[in-house]
């Protein structure tokens, strides 16, 4: 029987054996594959057969190999830097040892010593309250107040964010620089704060700031040719040492302008204006937020380890 371009179809006559088996096992090159997928050689297996059965082998699993090296390469994202790593896993264990293993009390005095608090630079409140640490206290809690979190919401955005773009800039940096720059992010960030409420008793957690100086950073770099999200995207390590933009050039670039004016935006309407926000209790550290994120435009000069406008080797 034909079909309509006039190429054979098989069919089964009624009351004739239905074992189509060799029709599929007659030709050669047919049993040797159906033979070799079961690991073994049959009978009717020629010499040649089996010698290619390993080479065919290696040469399926070197394909394999490369198609997953490729595809890592083109999404350097999924291998975290490891300072990054190391950030964000001290902040999970953080938070987890406060709401598993401790009480309210000795939580309390966590806050207390680690939490950014303005007030501790009030003397007259400082004396009234007792804070722990004393000069020391008021100098470590302008970084340690960033591995502290309100809550498992608050610490799951922070993570998240400063796993995209944290991971960018680390890349970029290196883990002393890197370093660094978190903890000039966190300072700045609690300095904003501090300029903007004063000595009032609000204490501040989060890494909210640190983070923020991170994006702030990324975006000079991360949408240039040839950077991560640019267009003709260099290889995985020359992609995160394509020249930065400068701050003019950020200006007058219109795309990264406008994500900049948005992040504002948003900051000032779910802090400043108070607007609700799902997941969140409490208020908004907003100008911690613009503080962190001023740092790392400012700031990222100082930690770019690649020169201005130098260019990066392709």
């Amino acid at each position: 029987m034909t079909n309509r371009t006039g190429s054979p179809v098989l069919t089964l006559q009624p009351g004739r054996d239905r074992k189509i088996s060799p029709l599929f096992l007659s030709a050669r090159p047919f049993r040797a594959r159906f033979l070799r997928a079961f690991g073994h050689a049959g009978q009717h297996g020629t010499a040649a057969d089996l010698d290619s059965a390993p080479r065919l082998g290696l040469d399926r699993a070197s394909r394999r190999r490369k198609r997953i090296h490729t595809v890592s390469d083109r999404e350097p994202i999924l291998n975290i830097p490891g300072v990054v790593s190391a950030l964000t896993g001290a902040m999970i264990l953080i938070h987890a040892a406060r709401d598993w293993l401790i009480g309210e009390d000795a939580d309390r005095q966590v806050l207390l010593t680690f939490a950014f608090i303005p007030a501790r630079f009030e003397r007259s409140l400082a004396a009234s309250w007792g804070f722990p640490g004393g000069v020391g206290g008021d100098a470590w809690t302008f970084v340690t107040y960033a591995f502290l979190h309100a809550d498992w919401t608050h610490l799951g955005v922070n993570v998240l964010w400063f796993l995209v773009f944290g991971s960018a800039v680390a890349r970029r940096f290196g883990t002393l620089r890197s370093l660094l720059f978190f903890a000039a992010t966190s300072a700045a960030g609690a300095l904003a704060h501090l300029a903007a409420v004063g000595t009032a008793f609000v204490p501040v957690i989060g890494a909210s700031a640190a983070v923020s100086g991170f994006t702030a950073a990324a975006l000079r770099f991360v949408f240039q040719m040839g950077g991560p999200l640019g267009a003709m995207r260099a290889s995985t390590e020359e992609a995160y040492r394509q020249p930065a933009l400068s701050l003019a050039e950020m200006v007058r670039n219109g795309p990264i302008m406008g994500m900049t004016v948005v992040w504002i935006a948003l900051n000032v309407a779910f802090g400043a204006v108070n607007l609700p926000m799902p997941g969140f209790e409490g208020q908004i550290a907003w100008q911690a937020h613009l503080g962190g994120f001023a740092a790392g435009l400012l700031l990222f000069r100082l930690f770019d380890p690649v020169p201005a406008g130098s260019i990066a080797a392709r």
